[in-house]
């Protein structure tokens, strides 16, 4: 990295105090509340719509398993505040590129011109692998999570009624969770291209990684096998895929110098 860098000018390198990083800070986030307010407020629209949508998982799972869909709501404002909820993931959904774009924007004021490039490619990928982890959780896992729990015997006679917000609330978090746990790639391809970190390295580490996927899943899911099997191998492919994009973008480079 310090070879690379040393065929550049300082001049290069953004010049900016303390203040101007926390002036830019500052200016990146009012952009991304704004980004995100005006998602909310067009979200509210549609957030019946995206409510059925994330209830889906619990409601194919629970038809498959031949238990009848009896969510209950027991506080008085809960149905207002789980619209609330639903809404504002949708708008963080649909408002993901200007974030991310915002969030690769502040990190790429203090890097060279040439390490800039990677951020407007790292930006809607970004937001691409966000809506992808989404996806991922509410279409392929959430279904086979609840069927996991609803079929779960548990030795005696009870009725299967859970609370609204606490299902809608299990769902919105591990879609979020699986949302950033697809920034894997990245993090990695970015600290390899800024020099943090080797192909090599990466390579070494591979068991450590391996163990690690199962000790975040099981931190960041509830304790469920299959979300924290889904999670655990997410991250480990997605580990593996970032060293084949290393490598690819190391190939790359050599034949163009």
């Amino acid at each position: 990295m310090a070879d690379t860098q040393n065929k550049y000018n300082d001049d290069d390198l953004a010049s900016m105090s303390l203040g101007d990083h926390l002036e830019e800070l500052r200016s990146r986030l009012g952009k991304s509340l704004i980004g995100l307010l005006a998602a909310f407020l067009g979200s509210l629209v549609v957030g019946r719509w995206f409510l059925a949508i994330v209830l889906s998982p619990f409601e194919t799972a629970m038809e498959e398993v031949g238990v009848q869909m009896n969510l209950q709501a027991i506080e008085v404002a809960e149905p207002f505040l789980v619209y609330i909820k639903a809404s504002l993931v949708l708008a963080a959904l649909v408002s993901s590129p200007w974030l991310f774009y915002q969030a690769w924007a502040f990190v790429s004021a203090g890097l060279y011109k040439h390490e800039r490039k990677f951020i407007h490619t790292a930006a809607p990928i970004s937001a691409l692998l966000f809506v992808a982890g989404v996806l991922f959780f509410l279409l392929g896992i959430a279904p086979m999570v609840f069927k996991f729990l609803a079929l779960f015997n548990l030795g005696v006679e009870y009725a299967y009624t859970p609370q609204i917000t606490k299902a809608v609330n299990f769902i919105l978090v591990l879609s979020l969770v699986f949302g950033v746990a697809f920034q894997t790639p990245i993090a990695i391809v970015f600290a390899e291209r800024m020099g943090l970190v080797t192909v090599q390295t990466l390579q070494r580490i591979r068991k450590y990684v391996f163990l690690s996927t199962f000790v975040v899943a099981a931190v960041a899911t509830p304790p469920d096998i299959v979300s924290q099997l889904a999670l655990a191998g997410a991250l480990y492919v997605l580990y593996e895929s970032s060293i084949i994009i290393c490598r690819l973008w190391r190939k790359k480079r050599r034949e163009s110098d």
